[in-house]
């Protein structure tokens, strides 16, 4: 299976370029996708920028992660609200997947009720997602580096939440980056899970950069070992660029076009 790449445009744009001259630029070195985090008053003017060059938009925050995340149940009512409003846009305009969140650690609450609570906030809106055909991810995070208290910071506890839920549309969002930080065995461990993961995420460790040598992870055997199951969704790039911005795409794209 080939891998389809995005390109998460927060994270890569450089802030003085104009939208429409990265998205060209993108287009050109062979990305049929873009990904963004939240809906901002532009919104309409990327999808039909993204349109005007060919590109998807692949992926979007789904809910407000300042508002509390789906391991509180005194949050469940507004995440609610607010997935079914972007699943309604989602579906709107052709976006396969939401990003969901756990949410942090909080004191007297347990893995295993954590896991429960999530997973019951979920199943509340999976049924909506299904009828929409919308993809709810919820995203591994790193809580040693970048997102201290994460509670959905392992693969294991991920996977139990999506077991529980039972959606065909609820999956997880595997960010290599942070799972190599808090677990490594990346490639196995994607193996063993891939029916359970609707969206992927890069970066090189450590410092979140470009995906090339000056890092630890072989991006190459990591996609090749993607390509060879039958996963047929997104691989966003989402590094932060030290170098020049479109030759690390371009040598990301090289990298991952497995």
């Amino acid at each position: 299976m080939h891998i389809k790449q995005s390109v998460c445009i927060p994270m890569v744009k450089p802030a003085a370029m104009p939208l429409e001259e990265f998205l060209k630029k993108v287009a050109e070195i062979g990305y049929p996708a873009v990904e963004i985090w939240l809906r901002d008053p532009d919104f309409e003017t990327l999808v039909s920028l993204s349109r005007k060059y060919h590109l998807t938009v692949a992926s979007m925050i789904g809910h407000d992660l300042g508002k509390g995340g789906l391991n509180d149940p005194a949050s469940h009512d507004q995440i609610e609200a607010d997935l079914r409003a972007s699943i309604d846009v989602a579906a709107q305009y052709g976006i396969p997947g939401l990003i969901c969140f756990s949410g942090n650690r909080r004191d007297g609450v347990s893995d295993h009720q954590g896991i429960a609570n999530t997973a019951a906030g979920l199943r509340r809106v999976a049924p909506y997602a299904e009828k929409k055909g919308i993809n709810l991810n919820l995203e591994l995070l790193n809580s040693k580096v970048d997102h201290p208290g994460y509670q959905c910071d392992h693969t294991a506890w991920g996977r139990e939440v999506v077991e529980r839920v039972n959606s065909p549309r609820v999956k997880l969002l595997y960010d290599i980056y942070h799972m190599q930080i808090m677990e490594g065995d990346v490639i196995r461990t994607i193996r063993d899970n891939i029916g359970w993961i609707g969206h992927f995420h890069t970066a090189g460790v450590p410092g979140r950069h470009e995906i090339g040598v000056s890092q630890e992870l072989n991006y190459t055997a990591i996609a090749q070992a993607i390509a060879a199951t039958p996963y047929d969704l997104f691989m966003g790039q989402e590094f932060s660029p030290i170098g020049n911005v479109f030759e690390g795409l371009r040598q990301s794209y090289q990298i991952c076009n497995q």
